[in-house]
C-alpha cells in the first residue's frame, strides 16, 4: 500500500499545491528561467516557446516523479523519511547558490531548429540534474498521488517561466533574486524539517 512506502499524505490537492509553490519559487532565477529569457529574446515568438517548455517539463518531471516513486517503494517509510528530509535540507543550501546560464541558448540557436523544438530540447537537457528536477524526485517520494505532484511541479515551472518569456529582460532586472533564493531555501528547509520531525500523515 502507498502509505506503507511514503511518509507523506495522500491528498492530491496538498500534493499539487505544495509541489507547485515549491517549484515556482525555486525556479525564479534558476538556470532554466534564464534560458527562457534568452530564448524569448532570440526567437520573439512566445506561443511555440511556451509549448516547448510545457512538453519538456512534463517529460522531464514525469521521469523524475517515477524515480521518486521508485525510491519510496525501495527504501520503506523510515529510510525514506531520512533520505527525503535530508535531501530537502540539502536543496535549501543549493537554492542559495546563484545559477548561471552556460551555452544552452547559443547551442539551441545554432542547431537551426524552430522555436518549439529548440525550446523543447534546450529545456529538457537543461533541466537534467537541475534543482527543480531533484526537487521533483523528492516531492514524488514524499507526496502522493504521483500525477498530482507532476501536475504541481509542471504548474510551478510554467508559473515562473511563462512571465519570463512574455516580459523577458524587463522583469528580470526588477526582481530581487537574492530574496527569492532565501524564500526557496526556507521552503526547502521547512519541508525537510517537517519530513524528519513530524509524524506520518
Amino acid at each position: 500500500m502507498v502509505r506503507e512506502t511514503s511518509p507523506g499524505p495522500d491528498d492530491p490537492l496538498d500534493a499539487f499545491l505544495i509541489s507547485s509553490l515549491l517549484v515556482a519559487v525555486a525556479e525564479i532565477g534558476d538556470k532554466t528561467q534564464l534560458l527562457a529569457i534568452c530564448l524569448a529574446a532570440r526567437f520573439r515568438r512566445p506561443p511555440p516557446l511556451i509549448a516547448g517548455m510545457l512538453v519538456a517539463t512534463i517529460l522531464n518531471h514525469a521521469a523524475a516523479g517515477a524515480a521518486g516513486s521508485w525510491v519510496a517503494a525501495l527504501l520503506g517509510p523510515t529510510g525514506l523519511r531520512w533520505v527525503v528530509g535530508l535531501l530537502f535540507i540539502g536543496m535549501a543550501g543549493w537554492a542559495l547558490i546563484p545559477d548561471k546560464l552556460g551555452e544552452e541558448c547559443e547551442d539551441a540557436g545554432r542547431r537551426g531548429f524552430g522555436p518549439f523544438l529548440a525550446t523543447l530540447i534546450a529545456f529538457f537537457l537543461a533541466e537534467i540534474g537541475d534543482k527543480t528536477q531533484i526537487a521533483t524526485v523528492a516531492l514524488a517520494a514524499r507526496y502522493h498521488p504521483l500525477w498530482a505532484v507532476i501536475l504541481g511541479t509542471t504548474a510551478g515551472m510554467m508559473a515562473a517561466n511563462v512571465p519570463a518569456v512574455l516580459v523577458g529582460h524587463f522583469a528580470a532586472g526588477r526582481i530581487r533574486l537574492e530574496w527569492v533564493r532565501y524564500a526557496a531555501a526556507a521552503l526547502f528547509a521547512g519541508l525537510g524539517l517537517a519530513t524528519l520531525l513530524l509524524p506520518s500523515g
